[in-house]
């Protein structure tokens, strides 16, 4: 079977991960006749344009994955909660984008170039993680391979689309106002996002963390299998619609060249290097949107830490930190023949 025969259904059509999901299919060729899209009951009837066709969107509901083969969920976490599971009872393959399953100890959470292998053992759900863990987890893997990694420092630059579809109509109504000098209104965000910085992504946790940060150090110490793994995040929302950076501090247990780290950086997959100071060259956002990889540079001996390296990355929060990851899931669990849960598998 190739991905083109199956058919794949995305809950949270209309949202921008779904669509961007879309987009992708879109981008594969894949047949619209084995595309279904699935919202809530305000957009059902609606028609969402697919290359020269249109697909009708169907409202998400537990009777409504009939003759599906993969679903993805971008719908945030209780319509996954209600459903995903009524899906998998019906024989679905669910790639879930929100973090209601992330943490399950009986689900995987996958990057396939940092940890396929854990797509063998899923229940009929394999979880991708948060679209600040995903560049992140994967230039730590690629590093690694170098020495043990003892800490990591982590401030992130994230765009408005993290927040959806609202997040970034927020700062395109916003950057307007201000620029004509009209009082601006904020509703996505605690204060103005236009021409602003807020170093507050998700809510705040007794520790003085947040959500966000949190997560970066529970879902990266999933995938990668290292529960000793010390991270320190601050998760910082930017006016930027498209593509997450961040800047990296990595403490190794022994000594680790830049040059190595670059070399080590440019034979991973889905990684590309973007570093010569000398013509100005480092990854930016605007640099990022679009494309699949993983933009690194500004690779340099951290001069806080004597087995030290400092890095920036930028990646399209949308595709690589959303759906390309889900899809890339999808197409590693076919190339495994691995869609049924591990269950059904090894009963055979």
């Amino acid at each position: 079977m190739n991905s083109s025969d199956l058919n794949i259904a995305i809950v949270g059509a209309t949202g921008a991960a779904g669509g961007t999901a879309l987009k992708l299919l879109l981008e594969r060729g894949h047949p619209s006749d084995k595309i279904t899209l699935m919202a809530s009951s305000r957009s059902a009837g609606r028609k969402i344009p697919y290359g020269d066709d249109q697909i009708v969107i169907a409202e998400a509901a537990s009777d409504t994955f009939h003759g599906v083969d993969v679903a993805l969920f971008a719908a945030g976490g209780l319509v996954s909660r209600r459903l995903a599971p009524r899906a998998v009872e019906q024989g679905v393959f669910v790639i879930d984008k929100g973090s209601i399953f992330r943490m399950d100890p009986s689900i995987p959470l996958v990057v396939p170039e940092v940890n396929a292998d854990d797509i063998e053992w899923h229940p009929g759900i394999v979880s991708t993680p948060n679209c600040t863990s995903t560049p992140f987890v994967m230039v730590l893997d690629a590093l690694r391979k170098l020495s043990a990694i003892k800490a990591v420092t982590v401030a992130t630059y994230q765009s408005v689309t993290g927040s959806g579809s609202a997040g970034q109509q927020e700062l395109i109504q916003q950057s307007g106002n201000v620029l004509e000098g009209t009082n601006t209104d904020s509703s996505v965000y605690p204060h103005q996002i236009a021409f602003n910085i807020l170093p507050h992504v998700d809510d705040f946790l007794p520790d003085g963390y947040t959500k966000e940060e949190q997560k970066m150090l529970n879902e990266s110490r999933k995938i990668l299998h290292d529960e000793s793994l010390a991270i320190s995040a601050t998760c910082v929302r930017v006016p930027v619609e498209i593509s997450h950076s961040e800047s990296l501090q990595i403490e190794f247990e022994s000594n680790v060249t830049v040059n190595h780290a670059k070399r080590v950086l440019s034979e991973y997959d889905g990684v590309l290097v973007v570093d010569d100071p000398s013509q100005n060259q480092y990854p930016m956002p605007i640099m990022a949107a679009g494309g699949d990889d993983v933009l690194v540079g500004r690779i340099r001996k951290d001069t806080a830490h004597e087995n030290g390296i400092a890095l920036w990355l930028s990646c399209d929060n949308l595709r690589k930190g959303a759906a390309l990851n889900a899809l890339q899931i999808m197409d590693e669990a076919l190339r495994r023949d691995a869609l049924n849960p591990a269950s059904q598998r090894t009963s055979k």
